[in-house]
């Protein structure tokens, strides 16, 4: 669509955030571009969901004056990790052409178990959610992404870092999309509230 909307697709947080626009443009041509690279499954043309809050919530912190074209994809998080790897390896020829490509999501997201009174103490996380944390880098900086394609297999602490993994197979798009030349810095890395990490990982060539 030429003009996504803002979606506020959450409950329960402050006013402000509900009053948040991010007018960023669209981009149909691209997406139907999108729609013909992949092969690894039937790629459909929304034209009314918009921007949500995965989307606008990140973008409009990098480009505040909403001035670059923006397309959200949707994810099928009932699909295995490695089927998601597969389908975004089809899209790394848009980063080779200047195609931005972020991830949107937490490698550690519990929001039943966050600690909302300590919120606000820095660098608070329970020792799973620090633990699991580590874990996903160790995997990160290895290169070695099946145990991250199949996260179940790491254990009870994997469980309660990623209750369901809408916010979570957003990484294996980051990591499907990056050239075998590329290494990970990471960024913003510490918990929050407990059952929360916005760790964040960029890939760059050396």
């Amino acid at each position: 669509m030429n003009h996504p909307k803002t979606i506020h697709d959450f409950g329960g947080f402050p006013p402000e955030l509900y009053a948040v626009q991010y007018p960023a443009p669209g981009k149909p041509e691209l997406a139907g571009e999108i729609k013909e690279i992949v092969q690894h499954t039937q790629v459909g043309l929304d034209h009314d969901w918009g921007l949500d809050h995965g989307t606008w919530s990140v973008v409009r912190r990098m480009f505040p004056e909403a001035d670059i074209p923006v397309l959200q994809l949707s994810i099928d998080y009932y699909k295995p990790g490695k089927w998601h790897f597969d389908l975004a390896a089809e899209l790394i020829s848009l980063r080779d052409r200047g195609v931005l490509i972020i991830g949107s999501g937490n490698m550690v997201h519990n929001l039943r178990m966050v600690d909302f009174d300590k919120l606000n103490v820095p660098g608070y996380g329970y020792d799973w959610a620090k633990e699991m944390n580590e874990t996903f880098k160790d995997h990160i900086m290895r290169k070695d992404y099946k145990p991250l394609m199949e996260y179940e297999s790491l254990g009870a602490g994997a469980m309660l870092a990623i209750p369901t993994p809408d916010h979570y197979w957003p990484l294996i798009y980051a990591l499907g999309t990056t050239h075998k030349d590329e290494q990970p810095v990471f960024f913003n890395d510490e918990p929050v509230g407990g059952s929360l990490t916005m760790t964040s990982v960029l890939f760059t060539k050396d």
